[in-house]
């Protein structure tokens, strides 16, 4: 049995999820290059997160567009790290401002971006996690201990 992967990550709500993460790619990535290139010495520690930021999402949507095992996995890690780096420079950011002089794509938790860096990695993991278990709510894994021609329950149908 295919992974069920392989055609729904690039349909529906998956195409939205890749879009704005390829949005983010270029407004990350623009944003540290004309930082780092121009004032990298007025807050360095923010303009070189902005770049890993950019980097981050140029990794996801990569590979939360192609099918396949290695790309769903690398795909629950870059939208993990993701979460991560918003959740920690976001309360950084909160408790100790004088350590970005500057705002980072992550800063108060992605509030310059109207939250949605916050919200991205989120809608990213659970977007993953519904076509890990297919549209019948069974796992790839399950699936395939059951055989084909086999239901839920591993019964013949």
């Amino acid at each position: 049995m295919p992974e069920p992967t392989i055609a729904t990550r690039r349909t529906g709500a998956g195409r939205v999820i890749v879009a704005l993460y390829a949005l983010f790619t270029v407004a990350a990535g623009s944003r540290a290059a004309v930082q780092i290139a121009t004032r990298f010495h007025e807050a360095p520690l923010a303009y070189a997160l902005s770049a890993f930021s950019a980097v981050v999402y140029a990794l996801a949507t990569v590979v939360m567009a192609r099918s396949g095992r290695t790309s769903y996995r690398i795909a629950v890690v870059a939208c993990s790290v993701e979460l991560a780096g918003v959740l920690a420079v976001g309360t950084a950011s909160v408790v100790d401002p004088a350590a970005f002089p500057d705002a980072t794509v992550w800063s108060g938790y992605g509030m310059g971006y109207l939250f949605v860096p916050l919200v991205l990695p989120v809608a990213g993991l659970l977007w993953l996690r519904h076509v890990r278990r297919g549209s019948h709510g069974v796992s790839p894994a399950a699936a395939a201990r059951s055989g084909p021609g086999r239901g839920r329950a591993g019964r013949r149908e």
